[in-house]
C-alpha cells in the first residue's frame, strides 16, 4: 500500500469513526485530572484525618472513664484515618498522572510537528515524508 492510499484510508477511519473502544482527547484528561484534584481536596478538607474530631474526642473521654468503647473508637479512627490517607493518595495520583500524561503527549506533539518542518518552517511535503516512511 502506498502512503496516498494509507493515508486517504486514515482519513476515512477518522472521518467515519473507528473500530478502537477507547478515544481520549486532551479535554478529557484534563476534566478528569481536576476531577480527580477537586475530590483530593475537599476529602483532605473534610476528612478528619488528624484525629482531632469528635470521635477522637469522644475515644478519649471514653479511655478516661474506663470505658472499652473508648480504645475500640482509637482502632476505628486509626483504620479510618489509613484509609483516607490511602484514597487521598490515589486521587493525587490520577491527578498528578494525568497531568504528566496531557504535558508528555503535547510535548510529543509539538516535537513530532517540529520534525515534519523545514529549517524554515514550511511543511515537508507529501513526498518527502514519504520518504521517511519507507
Amino acid at each position: 500500500m502506498t502512503f496516498d492510499e494509507e493515508w486517504a484510508d486514515a482519513k476515512r477511519t477518522a472521518a467515519g469513526g473507528s473500530s478502537y473502544d477507547l478515544v481520549v482527547t486532551q479535554d478529557d484528561l484534563g476534566a478528569v485530572g481536576h476531577e480527580a484534584f477537586l475530590v483530593h481536596s475537599q476529602l483532605r478538607a473534610k476528612a478528619d484525618i488528624a484525629g482531632t474530631g469528635a470521635t477522637a474526642r469522644a475515644a478519649t473521654e471514653c479511655s478516661a472513664r474506663n470505658l472499652g468503647m473508648g480504645s475500640e473508637l482509637s482502632v476505628t479512627l486509626s483504620t479510618w484515618d489509613s484509609q483516607v490517607k490511602t484514597v487521598l493518595q490515589m486521587y493525587a495520583h490520577i491527578s498528578n498522572h494525568l497531568d504528566f500524561s496531557k504535558k508528555a503527549h503535547a510535548n510529543d506533539d509539538e516535537a513530532i510537528a517540529a520534525s515534519m518542518r523545514h529549517r524554515d518552517g514550511s511543511a515537508l511535503s507529501v513526498s518527502e515524508i514519504q520518504r521517511y516512511v519507507k
